[in-house]
């Protein structure tokens, strides 16, 4: 599953064989490259699978910008990417976060029913080998897209390292076709709505939009929507929902603008009821889906955790921003930064962090996260169930309880 929030773009223009200004020296490089290839031709035992080896090269360029989030696709990769984003799978069932300074990664959820969770796989359990190969420091994305996911009713041997001993668990997972439920909904006592969002894909603003449509013709007067857990992912999709609930009469309808090294950047916004978007070089966007303005003027909590980032935090940045909600739980993870997905027109792709994210009032997170206007702790004993029920989870208690105040 995406921890990142996705643009997609063209990869345009020539690239120069030579060094491009304060670049790297392209002709020394390839010159000792040439020198390295013919060593391994006359020395190395084994065959070689040129494809890899290239595969490689890219991927070390990639990983010496010291950037977890800027990373290159093989084409097998690549395409898990899109299926990723396009809301269904094959995979295990269960979502994955990585924590940018230590590169550790952790299980965040695990959804009922699915083949992680019939494996005994919990919250909180840190990966630690999959496939016999160790994982530590590997980028998350490639991980899931060549280690974790598989061909249908194939299984997969994942260790984990549980509790406070870090106690080592071998699982084997079978791997199986899996339909990313990005939305749920419910309504609860008191016509108060619950909605409850997994991440942003392509597929969750018309989820959302629709949760939102029945919650309303079932009565709902007052709303908890749920971002724990959610990683982020197409800022597309966020600004969409954002510009369903919230009102234009407030910064404009601005509700989310970035800025580049240049110090140029986009601006989303919603005006007259359809979402724009704007840049510094002029260029606009064909084709954006329209807000139909809708607004939701009701009682509302977004619930947040330390899980919660990028497009989770873009989310939540503009209900603060706006004054539109209280947020509740726990500091969010701080992912304030861009990256644009960049296909190079043979099957394979760049992941490149592009820029900075501000919320409407200019805030930057990054590193630093929003805290909740009502801090809640999830009780520790509930922090490794793989399923909590909402009358026991303490949280969602609390928004509850915010939501019954006159």
């Amino acid at each position: 599953v995406i921890d990142n929030q996705i643009q997609t773009q063209r990869a345009s223009g020539s690239v120069n064989s030579n060094q491009s200004k304060d670049g790297l020296e392209v002709d020394r490089i390839s010159a000792k490259m040439k020198q390295i290839q013919q060593m391994i031709h006359q020395y190395y035992l084994f065959d070689e699978d040129t494809k890899q080896v290239e595969d490689g090269i890219y991927m070390g360029l990639m990983y010496g910008l010291n950037d977890p989030y800027s990373v290159y696709y093989n084409e097998e990769s690549y395409q898990a990417m899109q299926e990723d984003t396009s809301g269904t799978y094959s995979g295990i069932g269960a979502m994955v976060s990585q924590n940018s300074t230590t590169g550790v990664m952790t299980i965040s959820k695990v959804f009922k029913g699915a083949p992680a969770y019939e494996a005994g796989m919990l919250p909180g359990d840190i990966l630690y080998e999959v496939g016999g190969t160790s994982i530590v420091g590997m980028d998350m994305q490639l991980v899931i897209s060549d280690h974790i996911r598989g061909e249908d009713g194939s299984f997969v041997k994942i260790k984990v390292l549980r509790g406070e001993n870090n106690d080592e668990v071998e699982l084997n997972v079978e791997r199986r076709k899996v339909e990313v439920p990005t939305v749920e909904h419910q309504m609860l006592e008191d016509q108060v709505g619950y909605i409850y969002v997994l991440q942003f894909d392509m597929i969750t603003p018309s989820q959302f939009c629709s949760a939102v449509d029945d919650l309303e013709n079932q009565g709902m007067k007052k709303l908890i929507i749920d971002l724990r857990g959610n990683p982020g992912g197409v800022v597309d999709s966020v600004v969409e929902m954002l510009a369903y609930i919230l009102p234009e009469d407030k910064m404009e309808g601005l509700l989310l603008y970035t800025g580049d090294k240049a110090g140029e950047g986009e601006k989303y916004f919603c005006k007259n009821g359809q979402l724009q978007q704007s840049s510094d070089h002029g260029i606009a966007v064909s084709g954006y889906p329209k807000a139909d303005g809708h607004e939701l003027k009701l009682p509302l909590v977004v619930l947040v955790n330390g899980h919660s980032a990028s497009a989770s935090e873009v989310f939540t940045g503009a209900i603060q921003d706006y004054d539109w909600g209280t947020v509740v739980g726990t500091q969010t993870f701080g992912k304030g930064i861009v990256q644009n997905l960049i296909p190079l027109g043979d099957g394979t792709a760049i992941k490149l962090t592009t820029s900075h994210y501000y919320t409407p009032s200019g805030f930057d997170l990054h590193k630093v996260g929003l805290t909740p206007d009502v801090v809640v702790e999830l009780k520790e004993e509930l922090k490794t169930k793989a399923v909590v029920s909402l009358e026991e989870d303490n949280q969602v208690q609390e928004a509850l309880k915010i939501l019954a105040e006159p």
